[in-house]
């Protein structure tokens, strides 16, 4: 009997290091959670294994406890995880810098600004005094404000205020006589508005630049701090990409050199500026791909925005006749261009609203690409589309690249703007998925709040935190739940290249995933901008954590 037992016991010791040198070693293991893999069947399961930043398994705690041994184990407590979110839209780098300006957002009035600059002026009391975020679309009196006020209070300091959008902003007459502008400057595809024999220190569009050239330049050290304050607020956010619209190769190389010592973590997709330098550079250096930067696209700016009027139109503007907004360079100018874009195999991402500006750029893209099925140029906003030019983005795919905040932000004057027919064929997403079958989301902050949550309750609701309206804003345009977490996910990868490594929680991916309080897929309507961020995971790694 004895023997039996301790023979029985060898036995099991034997089965028990065979199941042991069976089982696969991982990092961690994930369970007692509802995982939303968005994988192509948007299968749901209940535990990951990580190892080494990725994804190895997903699938039943049991199922996974039976092939894994992991040095560490979190138990999420029912709660619920997505793939990390990424913003296909974003200014990640001026977000940051503007952490350090005067914050305008909000503001009810034009009193309300200058309040906001005296008390911020207190502590800032050298070198220009920059904001940004005022909105007169927001106040009582819609017109654009003049710099008198400024004048009385800074006569000897220059001030300049950005609009919300970045496509307007107001300087007082010191930042004007510095740059040097006065009632004869003329600059295509811009505007100087004048009022009488006086500048209103308004500029919009390609005459804010005029001004905001002669600005002292921000050091290494300003613009080290501003990308990691953008860093952590984006990783409390729930994002853990973030496509960057617009930079120069002197910032590119910085965060190269910032991710190379893991100064900075926060994955980026960087479309470099449409500007002669920064072409000259790429062509001759090519693109890069890390784990942590993509450069490969040039962002390209074709008109300027709805709620200053410098988006281009194919008919007047219906709250100000004999207006069309206008494009920001010549037509020719994206002839030449986009062809050596292609010939060079980048991808080209172009900023238009209007719909003259969307029709232009279109025709080109599909002149220039020729059938090309998957090239995946980009238009950034698509914000007004003629109804007869959205077959213009499925003839050679195409991509729409949208920002729902957009609309439940414009949705209080777009129809001013636009009239009852046309406006219709405005922040249209469900005609503009139609072409594709996918559609990349983004938030196109510091221009709105960089909370990808805000994006997909106005994807959703099609509304405004108070519930408004009632209805929706044009709701046969509203996407589902599931479309859009898609557009936040898997889609925003894949307008970058990137669906491969990154936008579904599938093995072999990186392990970026976010975990919330709340089940996005399921909570009322009025629940999903209550939801929180409890957990943020950048390759296996706890970056952010509710506490």
């Amino acid at each position: 009997m004895k023997l039996t037992a301790h023979l029985a016991l060898f036995l099991f010791y034997i089965f028990c290091c065979i199941s042991c040198i069976q089982k696969k070693q991982a990092d961690l293991l994930i369970t007692n959670a509802t995982i939303y893999t968005v994988d192509s069947n948007f299968t749901i399961v209940q535990a990951m294994v990580i190892n080494k930043g990725k994804i190895v398994a997903t699938g039943s705690e049991t199922e996974l406890k039976s092939k894994f041994i992991t040095g560490e184990t979190i138990d999420a407590k029912g709660k619920f995880i997505y793939p990390g979110f990424i913003d296909a839209h974003c200014h990640f780098l001026a977000y940051g810098m503007g952490l350090n300006e005067c914050d305008l957002t909000g503001t009810t009035s034009w009193d309300n600004v200058i309040e906001k600059l005296i008390l911020f002026e207190k502590t800032h009391k050298e070198g220009w005094l920059i904001g940004r975020g005022w909105d007169q679309n927001d106040w009582t009196d819609k017109t654009y404000p003049v710099n008198d006020t400024l004048n009385l209070l800074f006569p000897g300091r220059p001030v300049l205020l950005s609009r919300v959008d970045g496509h307007a902003a107001i300087a007082n007459n010191k930042a004007l006589t510095l740059s040097g502008l006065n009632m004869l400057t003329n600059t295509p595809g811009g505007e100087i508005v004048k009022s009488g024999n006086k500048l209103t220190g308004i500029l919009v569009d390609n005459a804010v630049g005029l001004v905001e050239k002669f600005i002292p330049k921000a050091s290494i050290k300003q613009l080290t701090q501003g990308l990691l304050d953008a860093e952590s607020n984006c990783f409390a956010a729930g994002l853990t990409s973030v496509q960057d619209c617009g930079l120069d190769v002197s910032d590119v190389l910085l965060i190269d050199s910032l991710n190379k010592t893991n100064g900075l973590q926060m994955r980026m997709f960087a479309m470099l500026s449409d500007k002669q330098q920064n072409y000259n550079w790429a062509f001759s250096h090519g693109k890069i791909k890390t784990e942590k930067l993509h450069v490969s696209s040039f962002k390209l700016y074709a008109d300027g925005a709805l709620g200053s009027r410098g988006a281009c139109l194919l008919e007047p503007y219906s709250d100000m006749q004999k207006h069309r907004g206008f494009l920001l360079s010549n037509p020719a100018y994206y002839d030449s261009i986009l062809p050596v874009i292609a010939a060079k195999g980048w991808q080209a991402c172009t900023h238009a609203i209007g719909d003259s500006a969307n029709r232009l750029i279109l025709k080109i893209y599909n002149k220039v690409l020729q059938r090309q099925s998957d090239a995946r140029w980009r238009i950034e906003h698509a914000q007004v589309i003629n109804e007869n030019d959205f077959d213009l983005f499925r003839d050679n795919a195409i991509i729409p690249s949208v920002q729902p905040t957009h609309a439940t932000s414009d949705m209080y004057w777009a129809k001013d703007r636009l009239g009852d027919k046309r406006v219709k064929g405005a922040y249209a997403y469900q005609q503009l998925l139609k072409q594709n079958g996918w559609l990349p989301l983004g938030t196109d902050f510091p221009v709105e709040k960089i909370n990808p949550l805000h994006t997909f309750y106005a994807a959703t609701v099609r509304k405004d935190a108070s519930g408004i309206p009632g209805n929706g804003f044009q709701a046969e345009n509203a996407l589902t739940r599931e479309q859009a977490i898609k557009g936040m996910t898997i889609w925003a990868a894949k307008a970058a290249f990137e669906e491969k490594e990154k936008g579904s929680i599938e093995a072999g991916k990186f392990a970026d995933f976010v975990m919330t309080d709340k089940d996005l897929m399921k909570i009322a309507d009025n629940e999903l901008l209550q939801a929180n961020i409890l957990m943020t995971v950048l390759g296996g790694k706890i970056v952010f954590e509710r506490k």
